[in-house]
């Protein structure tokens, strides 16, 4: 299989699990900006980690074989933190940069009127950037946070077609099929979605405008969902081609609308001495007396 991960959070994976992912068919994935973890403190704070998506983390993947872009935001988490709110000032220079795929993630976490005004302002700078919009439902109240989600995007403007909804599940995806954006689902090991249950959803639903993402994050995630529901697809009757379909030319043709996607082809890991400002992967050579 031939994979790309359209939403994984690499900067907390490690290089293990970029071989891994390598080995299991991804070739290209997208990195959302997303929280920190614990409170920023600052701007500054958004800034090198931006910084990082664009350039440390797309080179650490392009050692391991595999293509990353990214989207830049400030997430609905932290729009309510005062502290981060003033890095709306900067996102447009971010979102001129190579690699940079779509606004995202942004939304709602507790739909709050913070997080009102900070999605609303960001969806505008994606109609002013041309660029896709990645959005972030709610984990605690799905349905109401999804249909405030559309209600929001509709009252932007901005075209259903360049926009992917993601965290969905049974009760949310009908809605927004409806609306005619773009379907996407985290797959985790304990919440969310699991794979059986986004297998009866394609069959339910179809698999045009399905987006299938591992999410892969500081918590308990596993980066390889995406190649796991590739495989539950074809336990479950689907074809070789519906899993192209899901799994490579649907992510393509959402973030393709950005005009930045690269997707040529790299080797893998090749233990190659390549550095980004003077960093590689690599951490130092064998010892000869000891090899």
């Amino acid at each position: 299989m031939r994979l790309f991960d359209p939403h994984i959070h690499m900067t907390s994976r490690t290089t293990d699990d970029y071989e891994a992912m390598y080995a299991a068919g991804v070739r290209a994935l997208v990195e959302p900006a997303f929280w920190l973890g614990q409170p920023r403190t600052g701007v500054s704070s958004f800034t090198d980690y931006f910084d990082g998506l664009i350039g440390w983390e797309r080179f650490r993947a392009a050692q391991f074989g595999i293509r990353h872009h990214c989207t830049i935001a400030l997430n609905p988490k932290e729009a309510n933190d005062p502290r981060c709110t003033p890095v709306l000032d900067v996102l447009p220079r971010y979102l001129a940069k190579d690699g940079v795929v779509a606004v995202g993630e942004v939304g709602y976490d507790s739909m709050t009127p913070a997080e009102d005004d900070a999605f609303a302002r960001q969806l505008e700078m994606a109609k002013e950037h041309d660029l896709p919009v990645l959005v972030h439902t709610p984990h605690r109240d799905k349905l109401e946070g999804t249909k405030r989600t559309l209600a929001v995007v509709a009252e932007s403007g901005i075209a259903p077609e360049r926009v992917v909804v993601d965290h969905l599940n049974e009760v949310t995806v009908g809605l927004v099929k409806e609306s005619g954006a773009w379907m996407g689902f985290s797959i985790y090991p304990d919440t969310k979605m699991d794979e059986q249950r986004m297998v009866a959803i394609l069959r339910e639903h179809g698999t045009e405008k399905m987006l299938v993402n591992s999410a892969a994050d500081w918590g308990r995630s596993d980066p390889l969902k995406v190649h796991k529901t590739g495989l539950a697809m074809l336990g479950g009757g689907f074809t070789e081609s519906d899993v192209d379909t899901v799994l490579w030319d649907n992510p393509v043709a959402f973030y393709g609308q950005s005009g930045r996607l690269v997707l040529d082809e790299l080797p893998g890991f090749s233990a190659a001495k390549e550095t980004f400002e003077g960093n590689s992967v690599l951490r130092g050579g064998r010892d000869e007396a000891v090899a």
